[in-house]
């Protein structure tokens, strides 16, 4: 009788076990088809770390219980490894150096959420700005792009930019001042140490968020570089949206009913992403000078996002970073969504990831150097 029981469990467990294989190597495949036909593949693919983790689990299991089965998982973690490879950076340890080597540009990017608090005053808020502030000084980056900025000429909101300029040290920037409401202004905007040469701005089309596809030519030494800066489709959840979540995973209430708003929120910011991703790689085709490229893209790795954006060039957390590199402090402890990009021309030096939970996203700083 135990055996039969046995033989029965191990089957069961065999067939869940393929059923995760499957659902992993289905998500394997959102970075190659385009979330406007195949989004659920797309929705598969933000699990992605759920099922590799599972998989990884499963196959430990089955090594001491039944090796022979061990295969279930093992074969589709070796067809799966390019995904596997963007999401997890094995480089030896190293000390982040904060005194910057003068042949190196220095470069962060940090997604600042408006800086917390918009109006002038001495609460909360308006302390975590200062901290952010200090803290994007302390890195004595020779360019910062900064997603989610917020800046005013009204007397009684914070002017961002001229307190960067005066404060941090940048004299150059670009800003796409679009008014985000009465003399309120919010996009991505570049500051540089060096001269900005010439500059530029696309729209992502309707509807989307505000935010933009920004650039600056930006003159480093007797070279020009180009920097863009930008931020993709949000899925724009609310604090309720957050708290649906919360009870789903507490089992409290209708489970349907709270995942229907969230569901369809996922589902509509992986298309967008995909609209966008499509027009920056065609925009990048064209540049005419080597590209540095800044951004939050509200995606993780394994995505039709990240992969279309990136192309070719050098992920500045794969090159010199270590682990899984979360950048969201919200929700899945996985979420790698900011990214610091550099095409071949470039050489990563070091990369540091500081993590504040000043904003709800963690600052990145790459050193890079433009080789000879």
């Amino acid at each position: 009788m135990p055996s039969k029981i046995r033989r029965f469990t191990i089957k069961v467990l065999v067939a869940i076990n393929v059923f995760i294989a499957l659902l992993f190597l289905l998500s394997c495949l959102a970075p190659y088809l385009h979330p406007s036909t195949y989004w659920y593949v797309s929705l598969l693919g933000l699990g992605f770390a759920g099922l590799l983790f599972s998989l990884i689990l499963m196959f430990f299991f089955w090594l001491i219980i039944q090796p022979k089965y061990a295969l279930i998982c093992l074969v589709p973690l070796l067809v799966g490894w390019k995904s596997i490879s963007v999401f997890f950076a094995a480089n030896p340890i190293s000390e982040y150096n904060f005194t910057k080597d003068p042949n190196h540009i220095r470069v962060a990017s940090w997604n600042v959420a408006r800086f917390i608090e918009l109006s002038r005053n001495n609460n909360k808020g308006s302390q975590t700005r200062l901290k952010m502030m200090e803290l994007l000084k302390q890195q004595d980056a020779d360019i910062v792009c900064l997603q989610e900025f917020q800046t005013s000429t009204k007397p009684e909101y914070y002017d961002n930019i001229a307190y960067i300029q005066k404060n941090l040290g940048y004299k150059y920037f670009y800003f796409d001042f679009r008014e985000d409401g009465n003399r309120l202004f919010y996009s991505s905007i570049i500051f540089s140490r060096y001269p900005i040469i010439s500059s530029g701005v696309v729209h992502y089309p309707r509807p989307t968020i505000p935010e933009a596809l920004i650039h600056a030519d930006i003159k480093v030494g007797g070279n020009t570089i180009r920097v863009y800066s930008t931020h993709f489709q949000s899925v724009q959840f609310r604090q309720e949206d957050y708290q649906k979540i919360d009870e789903i995973t507490r089992q409290q209430d209708s489970i349907l009913q709270n995942s229907r708003s969230i569901f369809s929120k996922l589902k509509w910011g992986i298309i967008h992403r995909g609209t966008q991703a499509d027009i920056v790689k065609t925009l990048l085709k064209d540049a005419p000078y080597p590209v540095v490229f800044c951004a939050d893209l509200n995606d993780v790795p394994n995505s039709y996002a990240y992969f279309t954006t990136r192309g070719t060039m050098l992920d500045a957390f794969l090159e010199k970073g270590i682990g899984i590199g979360r950048t969201f402090a919200s929700l899945s402890p996985t979420l790698r969504i900011d990214y610091i990009f550099a095409s071949d021309h470039f050489k990563i030096h070091q990369f540091n990831r500081e993590v504040k939970n000043y904003s709800d996203h963690y600052l990145l700083v790459a050193d890079i150097e433009l080789k000879k």
